[in-house]
């Protein structure tokens, strides 16, 4: 089994949000729902899959300047009128308690300044010798998978507890195009959930019919410049109109393999960083049913 587990934590912890009723609250009575929900994903996550490192990646910028220089319409309906996420009233006082608690539990977790998490996710799964498990509920993951070495996703298809293993060969079934060709099949296709806008004229089931019969974006541009490679006169036109979009997009889908992550030590932790800090957190927010589970599932004693 994968030896490294890397969580793409701000996607868990919406998924948390979503998955845990408000109404699951603090003492004083803020809510906790994506801490108590995102803590004890991972204890079940290393208590089924029992990976030796772990690392929480976040982002440092959830919308970075090298993105919406190339595509302003990046994440552009998201942005909050103060310049930041616009992200649920509720949620956001959460964040810094789930950074609080993974710091104190001892567990890494890593950002990059002008980076996504995704990118650091990127970046640690290049450099890993070994099997990697990437958790996350964002479809833009599915690029990394790889069976050689082996790199799977770990979806997380609805709540906090159902997780199905993604390959290779469940990125083909599922959209009909060879198993590492996802980030050439969201370009063309787009992603208005990200501000992407795709291929104008050009859908899902066509960017896989393309991206199946000539392998890679870059083969299909070329056919596209070339003899056309049979592509019909109004697929060559579609691509044409759309060369500015499709010059600068492939940057902007891939998530980054070379960003200046820090090295830390990724092994899951013996015992906590700081018991103290770890046991008042657990007071003030509540939180001592999912740090007791968390601790079973990391073996630690008392």
């Amino acid at each position: 089994m994968p030896g490294l587990m890397i969580l793409d934590t701000p996607s868990l912890y919406f998924r948390a949000f979503y998955g845990v009723p408000e109404s699951v609250t603090a003492p004083d009575g803020m809510p906790v729902n994506a801490v108590r929900g995102l803590v004890d994903m991972i204890a079940m996550l290393v208590r089924d899959h029992s990976p030796d490192e772990l690392a929480a990646c976040m982002d440092a910028d959830w919308r970075p300047a090298f993105r919406v220089t190339a595509i302003p319409s990046y994440k552009a309906h998201r942005v909050a009128a103060d310049g930041g996420e616009e992200i649920p009233d509720t949620l956001a006082p959460q964040v810094p308690v789930i950074e609080q608690v993974l710091d104190a539990a001892g567990l890494a977790r890593l950002e990059v300044a002008g980076y996504e998490a995704d990118d650091v996710i990127g970046t640690l799964t290049a450099r890993s010798a070994g099997g990697v498990d990437i958790v996350t509920g964002d479809r833009d993951l599915f690029q990394l998978v790889d069976d050689v070495r082996p790199v799977r996703v770990l979806y997380t298809v609805r709540g906090v507890k159902n997780v199905q293993p993604v390959d290779e060969a469940a990125v083909a079934e599922r959209y009909g195009i060879p198993g590492r060709a996802y980030a050439d099949f969201a370009v063309l296709r787009g992603d208005p959930s990200d501000g992407l806008p795709g291929v104008p004229g050009v859908g899902e089931k066509t960017a896989a019919a393309l991206i199946t019969r000539f392998g890679s974006l870059t083969a299909l541009l070329a056919a596209a410049d070339g003899d056309g490679g049979g592509l019909t006169a109004a697929q060559r036109a579609k691509l044409a109109a759309a060369r500015d979009y499709l010059a600068v997009a492939p940057e902007v889908v891939r998530v980054a393999a070379d960003a200046p992550v820090p090295e830390m030590d990724l092994v899951l932790p013996v015992k906590p960083r700081d018991p103290g800090a770890l046991e008042a957190l657990g007071t003030r927010y509540g939180l001592g049913g999912p740090l007791k589970r968390l601790a079973a599932a990391l073996s630690w004693q008392d």
